[in-house]
Parts: C-alpha cells; structure tokens; sequence
C-alpha cells in the first residue's frame, strides 16, 4: 500500500480517569503528515501492538495495573497461519529513520503506550506514565520484555533510542519527535558538533524507570508516547554494534521479528516473536511484498494473491462492487482542507472566505469523488482526535450557494482569475475540478481553473514562497490522535516541525495563547475546552476551509476473516485468517 510519509516527504494528554480507561490527546513537533499521498490512501500511521488494557488511574497519572504476562507469551498462533500484505519499498527500517515503513515497523515494535480509534489510552510497554506538573514524568516499563534477540528491554534500552535518534549528525528523520526534551537543542546546534550525545533531560533511575523533563508543560506527552511515534520507540545495546545491518533488519520487542535483512524491493516477511510479553500475535507469518503498481496489488486481491491492498479514493467505486463487505473503511487521524492564499489581498476579506466554503456542496463532491464513503468536515480537527467538537465551523461549512453569492457581493465582488493549485501525480484532478466547477456555478466567477504542480515538492515550494494564485491543496494526517497534532501544525508557525508545506497561512498570538494555554493543563476537561475555544477563533476567521474527514481504505481477500484496525490503519498482529 502505499504510505504516508512524515515532513516534508511522509505520513494525548495528562490523566483522565474514564471508564475505567484513559483518554489523552496530544502532540509532539514533527508529529503528523501534510503530503497528497497521505490524502487519498491508508497509512499506517497509528497501529496499535495489543497489550495490556489502562486500568483507572487517579488524575496526574496514566498508569496500567496490568502486568506483562509470560504465560500469554506461550499462546502460539497456528504455524501454518499466514498472509500477504501490499507495500511499497520501504527504505529505512531503523525506526528513528524510518519514513515509508510504519506497517513493517509496527509489526516488529511495541510503544509505550497505545490508544485505539475512539482516543483510549493503554499502556503497552510502559506500566505507567506519571506526572504532578506535565513538565516532569516519570516512565515505569513493564519487567520482563526482551527484544528478538533475548536481550532485554531496559529503561536504557529507551534512553539510548531517544538520544540517538535525537542526535543532530545522525540525521535520522524522526529526530523531531524529541525536540520538546530539555538538551535536545544541545544534540542540534545551529551551527558546529556537539558537544554532547546525550540528552539532559533523561535520566536512568533503575532497571525499568527513567525520568524525561520537558522544555514546557505538556500534558499530551502520554499519547506522543503510542503506537506512531517510531522515533520513541527502544533500541537494544546489538543494534549500536552495526547500525546498518540495524537498519536493514531491526531487532525489535515486537510481536513479530524479521528472519532476514531486508533486500531492496523484496518481501519482507515476519513472524510471531514467541516470547513476545504483550497480546500474543494471531497469526504466524505475514509477507510485506512490494509492489510497484497499485492497480496490479488490487486485481492480485481480487485474484486471491495477495490479502490486504491500501487502496485510494480513486478505487472506491470499483471496490464497493468488486469487494462487498471485504472493503473495509476506516475512520483516519486526517483532515482535508482547502488552504487559502491569505497572502493574497482578496482573500484578505473573511467574507470571501466563507462564500467559497459555502459555495461547495461538500456531499455532492462525496458521492462522485469518494463513492460516499468520506464525511464532510465541519471542525477544524478529525473526530478521531478527543473532544473535537461537532460542528464549530458552523454555517460557514453549511452548502447554501444563494447566502455564498450574498455574502460575496458584501464583500465587493471578485476580480480577476482564481486558479487552484494542488500537487500533480496523486490522482487530485477530479476532485479539485469538482471544486472549481462548483465555485464557479454558485458564485459567478466566470474564470476558475485548477492547475496540478509537477509533483508534490514543486507544489512545496511554490506554497512555501507564497506563489500560489488561489485556494490550493492542504491537509494534515496526525501520528496520535490530538487536536493539540492538528491546531499546532497549522496555526503556530513551525509547529508542524520544521514547517507544514501545506497548512494555513495564519498565525496569530490570539490562537497561538489560546494553544499554549491548552496544552499546559493537566485537567483534560481543561486541555479540551481550551483547543475547543481556539476553534471558536478558527470558526470566526475561517483562514482555511475544512472539507473533508478523511478515511483509511483496505480491500481483503477471502481468507482474511478479521481485520481489526486502530486510528484507520490495520493492527497486523490481531488480523486472522482462515
């Protein structure tokens, strides 16, 4: 399938007792994806490794009462048991490196914690992730871990991972999702080495607990701890001996291991890791087989070739009639927007803005474009992020073209073109025509055409330089599931981490405050009313226009019986088969 990818090029909270469980939402700099790719096919950007469900835990703290349990380990899938999953090459598997292989990683490691569609967290590896202030945690890993290896999973098995992914000249991709560790700066100096591998802000207190200070409170930490974040994930001591043979077969604690080095553009095939410590894995062996081809993995899954295909939009006609209830749909950390050139003086009018929003009927452009499967957005975060609320874009994400034509005529009319701009090459075109057509009927705008960039780095460029010359694309795929992700992403400049290619040309220090303030409480009835009151400001301002909630596609053959997923993407290791 093809893969979301972490900025620029790929694809959480304090405490809360809840019915018995935990659910935080959050962020980490470099948390999340903006490209097209991401857009219009499944990601695996929060697969959960199943473990041991959070037991309550008082305010202050995120804490399972579940232990690791060796007995589980013993519970052996069936060793005939197997299937095929569609991928593209992955390039690095290193986690901290990687940027096109989340299934692969995250069949082969588990996260501290893991938190499922509906923004649960549990703890996985850890046994609790505790805190009085969000600046200082303390994180207890459960005894008994081993990596593929046998060697075993340590408090400085997390602290050598981090610090190494953090480390500057080692320019591994994930770096950023360590950026808020108080040292971090001190690994990535503007200019020269540094002094120093190791971070300040870690320390080792024994065997299964280390302390991590912050630069600020951030009472989302818990969630960047889950499934998506590779960059956090545990390195084992065998791993610093040759980090290239690392990066082409990665010893993980997983629940599955991987029997060989990886070859470029050749199956990666894992199977269960039989003194795996969390949920034992369902089935024995599964194939990661590369394919160059989208169309040809989909008739490979009709063909009963191969098991699971991502599949995009463009598919999803075909797959509801070709599949039946094998396409499945899941509900994804991502959401589509049309971005706008506020650069531009005649959008500088919020009544411009809300015209083109109204001016779109969001559920006729569901029906051609996505089959009917998409929802349209009316917030300014996806739903899977905890407490987004249900409709704080209000009127202006309403379709009423005869108010859009009034409201744009109080704005003085519109002059001249309205090209809108979107990355060429990930299959955009209708959909952006649908746009155009639709602004142009229902507010007289006799010239709007669309034009489609070369790809998506010279789209990049060209939204990074201010050159687009109308609405273009933009959306934002979160790694945890958080309207902080999302709200720091778009509106505070370079909380996206290192820049959002895409996002909104907006920044204010009203949202800015606003956000800050709801990501330093430790109360999350306070976190989330806070990032509900930044949307009140996006509703007012409209700096971009939600469209879309955007949903994870996988067609199967007949030998998956269950699919089980978690935040849109497939959890590998429960899948069963027949």
């Amino acid at each position: 399938m093809i893969h979301t990818m972490r900025r620029p090029p790929r694809r959480t909270r304090f405490a809360l007792t809840l019915a018995g469980a935990l659910v935080l939402a959050g962020c980490t700099v470099s948390g999340g994806s903006d490209d097209a790719a991401s857009s219009s096919s499944p990601s695996s950007t929060a697969q959960a490794s199943s473990a041991a469900s959070g037991s309550a835990a008082s305010a202050g703290s995120a804490t399972s009462g579940a232990a690791s349990s060796s007995g589980a380990a013993l519970v052996q899938p069936d060793p005939n048991s197997s299937f095929i999953v569609s991928e593209s090459e992955p390039g690095d598997l290193n986690p901290g490196k990687q940027i096109t292989a989340y299934d692969q990683v995250m069949a082969l490691y588990t996260s501290l914690t893991d938190v499922s569609t509906d923004g649960v967290v549990s703890m996985a590896q850890a046994q609790s992730v505790t805190s009085t202030d969000a600046t200082n945690w303390t994180i207890k890993i459960k005894p008994g871990w081993t990596f593929h290896n046998g060697e075993p999973v340590t408090a400085q098995s997390y602290v050598d991972g981090w610090n190494a992914t953090a480390y500057g000249p080692n320019a591994w991709a994930n770096t950023g999702q360590l950026a808020k560790i108080v040292g971090y700066d001190d690994l990535n100096p503007k200019s020269g080495t540094p002094k120093t591998k190791t971070m300040s802000g870690l320390k080792v207190v024994d065997t299964t607990t280390f302390t991590v200070k912050l630069i600020s409170p951030d009472g989302q930490f818990p969630l960047q701890l889950s499934q998506a974040q590779t960059g956090l994930f545990p390195m084992p001591k065998a791993a610093f001996k040759n980090l290239d043979a690392y990066n082409k077969q990665p010893i993980g604690d997983g629940a599955y291991m991987m029997t060989s080095p990886h070859q470029e553009n050749q199956d990666i095939v894992v199977t269960a890791y039989p003194k795996y410590a969390g949920t034992p894995a369902k089935t024995a062996k599964i194939t990661f087989r590369n394919y160059t081809d989208p169309a040809t993995a989909y008739n490979d899954a009709l063909a009963g070739n191969i098991d699971v295909v991502g599949i995009g939009a463009a598919k999803a006609t075909s797959a509801q009639k070709d599949f039946g209830d094998r396409l499945h749909v899941n509900d994804a950390p991502g959401i589509a927007f049309l971005g706008l050139p506020l650069w531009d003086k005649r959008y500088t009018n919020v009544k411009v803005r809300q015209a083109i929003s109204m001016s779109i009927d969001r559920d006729a452009v569901n029906k051609v474009i996505y089959a009917g499967l998409y929802t349209p957005a009316t917030s300014f975060t996806p739903p899977t992020e905890p407490g987004t609320p249900a409709n704080a874009c209000g009127e202006a994400c309403t379709y009423n073209p005869v108010k859009a034509k009034q409201l744009l005529a109080e704005a003085g009319g519109w002059t001249g073109p309205m090209v809108i701009t979107y990355p060429g090459g990930f299959g955009l075109d209708e959909l952006y025509k649908a746009y155009a057509n639709q602004i142009k009927r229902n507010l007289g705008i006799t010239d709007v055409t669309t034009k489609a960039t070369t790809d998506f780095a010279d789209f990049a460029k060209q939204r990074a330089d201010s050159k687009l010359q109308g609405p273009y694309f933009s959306r934002w795929g979160a790694l945890y599931p958080s309207q902080q992700n999302t709200l720091n992403a778009f509106f505070i400049k370079g909380g996206g981490g290192g820049g959002c290619t895409n996002c909104a040309a907006y920044y204010t220090d009203e949202v800015k405050n606003l956000i800050d303030q709801a990501n330093a409480q430790v109360d999350q009835t306070k976190a989330v009313a806070g990032y509900v009151a930044v949307q009140k400001v996006l509703a007012r301002d409209l700096p971009v226009i939600p469209m879309f909630y955007e949903k994870y596609m996988f067609v199967t053959s007949k030998k998956i019986t269950a699919l089980p997923a978690s935040q849109g993407s497939p959890v590998w290791s429960q899948v069963t088969v027949s």
